[in-house]
């Protein structure tokens, strides 16, 4: 055991290290004339958001599931168009997050902890970060999605910290609060500063306690 405040770094992706680009969803969604964000909750609706993070629905069936739910709104022409934007939306990393990490990575293990699909390794590899982190626990591979304890478990072990020992980040306050639960240390991520101050013993820098 280290005399750092922890021993491992377990971190969220979606909407801390990575972020989607839906502009063309957007403009799509206007033309069509429905609510800007209906596709998206389409797309995530507990009928088809947990088998794609469990694993049990491939990026082509996902995208005729959401075609389908919006054709009670759109014809079925501009909802296969919505269902592909959607699918196939382009997406940045944050490099400011992807540098810190990294840094932090030269101390300490850092796990990604990540409700994803079973196509996440090519996202990966096109974002330059298949390398970013020790492990990546992805929910579609381990077949338990967040905030299921056994999933902070099982990246705990990855980690090879105990749950005590492991700092948790996440841009979800449920997530935040299932990670304490098992006992870890965790920060609930709303700006880039959130993780800066959490990383910043183990960089050197001075910074505030765990919440």
């Amino acid at each position: 055991m280290s005399g750092l405040a922890f021993d491992a770094l377990l971190c969220d992706l979606d909407g801390v290290i990575r972020f989607f680009d839906l502009d063309e969803v957007t403009r799509l969604e206007q033309a069509a004339g429905i609510a800007v964000g209906t596709t998206m909750a389409t797309a995530f609706a507990a009928e088809r958001g947990r088998p794609l993070v469990l694993g049990r629905l491939t990026r082509t069936q996902w995208a005729a599931s959401i075609a389908e739910a919006l054709t009670a709104q759109v014809s079925a022409r501009q909802a296969a168009t919505l269902a592909r934007a959607f699918a196939h939306a382009p997406s940045r990393a944050d490099q400011q997050a992807v540098e810190l990490i990294r840094r932090v990575r030269r101390t300490i293990p850092v796990v990604l902890v990540t409700n994803a699909t079973v196509w996440l390794d090519d996202d990966l590899g096109r974002l330059g970060l298949t390398d970013l982190a020790d492990h990546v626990v992805n929910s579609s591979r381990v077949r338990v999605a967040k905030p299921d304890l056994e999933i902070y478990q099982v990246a705990a072990e990855r980690a090879g910290a105990p749950a005590h020992r492991c700092a948790f980040v996440d841009d979800s306050r449920t997530n935040v609060d299932a990670a304490r639960q098992v006992g870890m240390s965790a920060v609930h991520y709303r700006r880039l500063s959130d993780l800066r101050e959490l990383v910043a013993p183990v960089l050197g820098e001075v910074g505030p306690s765990l919440m």
